[in-house]
């Protein structure tokens, strides 16, 4: 419980600028890191996939821990600027590496341990904002949802850009410089969310818990460099992190009873499907940003594009445009009671996934004699992953707020968190399937390939799709059904 009344609004404000500065530098980065691998540091397309899809295993890995630092060791609030703070230093250091690979790894490793602190701290300061008004956490999400996709479509345009014109240490500097915002502004209006964090953010600081935390961040920073140069060892870490977080989850269900149990049951099944997804999301800044800049048409509307990077931008675009209209009919129908179920958004999201990779396989079709193909097949794409995004991602956090007790929100935000760092493997694996060798650059070569899997991927996520729109009346049991033991102790009283 707060010491006062939150004005939501301006607290949602707060945390929405706040977003959009933290995602603006991750993006700004995500945007050019597989190519940099290439171009700075000479390595092949596969292992710059590899690499990156490492990398992106750790940024979500961690996030589990920042979590529980949120929870039991900091607070939520502290543990929000502990992790901006981590993160402007890595972009600063990212700045600074030039084609220095260890310096590289290093900066990676701050970025990663940065984000593994902050991600799942903004998530659940909202989900605390909004407690006890469910009918309008999924608006509230989504619309949360859209200023992580403002952010990142200007750093994503903007990087790219800069970076080819000026070189990319401008642009990695411009992506600390948006975590420089970030931390000013949250420390600034903090007072907007004044009692609101987790019962031990409310209690004084213990300054030896954080020289400890901040000792920590230093090895994992050195550590996490280390893997990104061993990758065998950063996947049996993840793994074994995975064992860990997920065993915790199945041991929070065999010890819950009752309603509470059954709905831990449904997020567990619906986390499982959001691996699919985000597999699929892990081709964007891999498979699909490298299919653009080799087979592609570079302009769209008459207008010349220098960097294909530049079409990632499409999916926040289309995110930007939709998450208005969603977060409306969210609440328009939740206000009415008829709103579709979790478990239907996340099977409809799979649908439309499932779709823009079997568009973007179709697309060689119409290939001209060069072997390129017309942007257009790309901007309808990314319109359709980008929709099913919000529908999964997007609502993902604000399922997990619906479907776990408080109690546990901060350490299976995590959890929902790890989903990305597993799938950023896999996507990185998937996405070596679209490799060729470096002495083929001839388009009407690497067409066949990019068509060939992404088809393959499309056909496979249809299969998926069946599967989960088949398992929804249960999941809708598991959510809905009302706990007998409460509704016979009501009938009683």
């Amino acid at each position: 419980m707060v010491s006062q009344p939150i004005n939501r609004k301006k607290a949602f404000n707060m945390l929405f600028f706040l977003e959009f500065w933290e995602r603006f530098g991750y993006y700004g980065l995500q945007a050019v890191l597989a190519s940099f691998f290439v171009r700075s540091l000479g390595m092949a397309d596969a292992e710059s996939f590899v690499v990156f899809g490492a990398f992106s295993a750790m940024v979500y890995g961690y996030v589990s821990i920042g979590g529980y630092l949120g929870d039991k060791v900091l607070g939520i609030q502290r543990t929000i600027t502990l992790g901006a703070v981590v993160l402007m230093l890595g972009y600063g250091l990212m700045a600074l590496a030039g084609s220095d690979k260890m310096l590289v790894f290093i900066a990676l490793g701050a970025i990663a341990c940065g984000n593994g602190i902050f991600k799942a701290n903004p998530s659940s300061l909202l989900s605390r904002i909004y407690e006890g008004d469910e009918a309008h956490l999924d608006s509230a999400f989504t619309m949360y949802y859209m200023a992580v996709n403002i952010g990142s479509f200007i750093s994503m345009l903007l990087v790219p850009i800069i970076g080819g014109k000026f070189g990319l240490s401008l642009g990695f500097m411009i992506c600390a410089m948006g975590l420089v915002i970030a931390v000013g502004s949250f420390v600034s209006f903090r007072y907007l969310v004044r009692g609101v964090d987790s019962p031990i953010g409310k209690q004084p600081l213990n300054k030896g818990k954080l020289l400890l935390t901040i000792a920590g961040v230093v090895v994992m920073t050195l550590f996490s460099a280390w893997m990104l140069e061993n990758l065998t060892v950063a996947h049996v870490l993840l793994a074994a992190i995975g064992i860990f977080v997920f065993g915790v989850f199945f041991k929070m269900i065999f010890q819950s009873h009752g309603a509470e149990k059954r709905k831990m049951i449904a997020a567990m099944i619906l986390i499982v499907e959001a691996i699919v997804f985000f597999t699929l999301y892990q081709q964007m800044p891999t498979s699909l940003n490298f299919f653009a800049i080799k087979n592609v048409e570079h302009s769209i509307l008459g207008i010349t594009i220098s960097d294909a990077e530049v079409f990632q931008t499409l999916n926040p675009f289309w995110i930007m445009i939709a998450s208005p209209i969603l977060a409306w009919m969210y609440a328009h129908f939740g206000d009415r009671g008829t709103d579709l179920s979790m478990p239907a958004k996340f099977s409809l999201g799979m649908l439309l996934c499932a779709g823009s990779f079997l568009l973007v396989g179709f697309s060689a079709n119409f290939a001209n004699e060069a072997g390129i193909v017309s942007a257009w097949w790309l901007v309808g794409s990314y319109f359709l992953s980008a929709i099913g995004e919000l529908l999964i991602s997007g609502l993902g956090l604000s399922m997990i707020s619906k479907l776990v007790p408080q109690r546990l929100l901060g350490f299976l935000m995590g959890a929902w968190f790890l989903t990305s760092a597993i799938s950023a493997v896999l996507g990185g694996w998937v996405a070596t399937l679209t490799t060729v060798s470096k002495d083929i650059v001839d388009p009407l070569q690497t067409l066949p390939v990019y068509s060939h899997v992404f088809t393959q991927i499309g056909l496979v996520t249809l299969g998926v799709t069946v599967v989960m729109a088949l398992a929804v009346p249960l999941l809708n049991h598991l959510i809905n059904k009302e706990d007998e033991d409460e509704a016979e102790a009501v009938v009683n009283n």
